[in-house]
């Protein structure tokens, strides 16, 4: 996914909140503050989002709003930027668009200039993908020889390539794997990529298609040709999900059902299938916004707004446990029939 600001701003992006409670608190905005921020985040929409007629709709909605008085009694920006995404969200019903309070990212952003100040910035962002382990929370194997790998984001390879290739490789000996998705956010779809090139043959398949408004561009992802190590084409394999399973894991999950590659376990994931860049709309704000959407090239849709359904419904707690036994009835079943031995 295309960036609208760059690699810096993503580091940010992805540790406003520490930096938001930071801040001193703010003196309420004006009414003329919220109409100008206002006019700013529209103007940001109605560039950039997936779908004009809704960012027009969107637009209107704020307007009406601030006329009406709506923002009035808030007593922060912080306050106000919430309420702004929630009618944004209520009437695009799209989980990744978001209106963000945080002068200390903005004002960071706008400083960095020179390639050293950038690369800098991108040195802290590694070291503190370095201390998550680019997303790969726990990896071992299972009774059964079945393996585990505990997924929390799906990284830029460019960063955390190594790492994942050191953890599909750890698990190639396995009988089966099990993916835990369940606190996943989402990420990168080179990632996803390349993750998925292990459980299939060289031949590469066709994973999916994404527009992008901004642009007026069209992409394809697919399989790799080359991975370093062991591909799995036929290992029995089973994912986890839990309804904060978001964004990227959903693709990987949604395009894995869909290619009938995998079994998904636990719950309707939350349902954001719009690839999402930010925006400076003003000193005080900036708008996550949804710019591209998916297009599986099989079932021509994606999971937005729906979420991706698994094929055995359990509460996210209970997902492991069931697939391990789903893991090792299929293990057995698959011994018994190679053997001729019967029960």
């Amino acid at each position: 996914m295309t960036k609208l600001i760059g690699p810096v701003f993503s580091f940010l992006l992805l540790f406003h909140f520490t930096t938001v409670l930071a801040q001193t608190v703010e003196p309420k905005l004006s009414k003329e503050e919220m109409s100008v921020s206002i006019d700013s985040i529209n103007s940001k929409l109605q560039e950039n989002y997936i779908f004009p007629e809704v960012a027009e709709k969107m637009a209107q909605t704020l307007k009406i709003n601030l006329k009406k008085g709506q923002y009035d009694l808030l007593v922060s920006p912080a306050e106000f930027a919430r309420q702004l995404t929630k009618d944004l969200q209520s009437v695009s019903n799209d989980k990744h668009l978001r209106v963000v309070y945080d002068t200390q990212v903005i004002s960071a952003e706008k400083n960095t200039v020179t390639n050293e100040d950038r690369a800098k910035r991108d040195d802290q962002w590694i070291l503190e993908m370095k201390r998550e382990n680019f997303g790969f929370q726990e990896i071992k194997i299972l009774e059964g020889n079945i393996g585990y790998l505990d997924l929390r984001s799906f990284m830029d390879p460019k960063f955390a390539g190594e790492t994942a290739i050191a953890a599909m490789n750890f698990l190639s000996n396995a009988d089966a794997l099990i993916v835990d998705l369940r606190q996943n956010g989402g990420g990168s779809p080179a990632m996803i990529q390349l993750i998925t090139s292990y459980f299939f043959s060289s031949e590469p398949v066709h994973l999916n298609n994404f527009y992008f408004r901004p642009t007026n561009e069209n992409t394809q992802t697919w399989t790799l040709p080359y991975v370093p190590g062991k591909r799995r084409p036929d290992i029995d394999l089973y994912l986890l999900t839990s309804s904060y399973t978001f964004s990227a894991a959903e693709e990987f999950c949604y395009n894995l059902k869909n290619l009938k590659r995998a079994t998904l376990i636990g719950e309707t994931t939350g349902g954001g299938a719009h690839p999402t860049g930010s925006v400076i709309a003003t000193d005080k704000f900036y708008v996550r916004v949804p710019k591209g959407r998916a297009i599986n090239p099989i079932t021509n849709t994606n999971w937005e707004g729906t979420g991706v359904t698994p094929d055995i419904k359990v509460s996210s707690d209970q997902a492991l446990k069931t697939a391990q036994a789903k893991a090792l009835e299929h293990l057995r079943q698959s011994t018994t029939d190679t053997s001729g031995i019967r029960d």
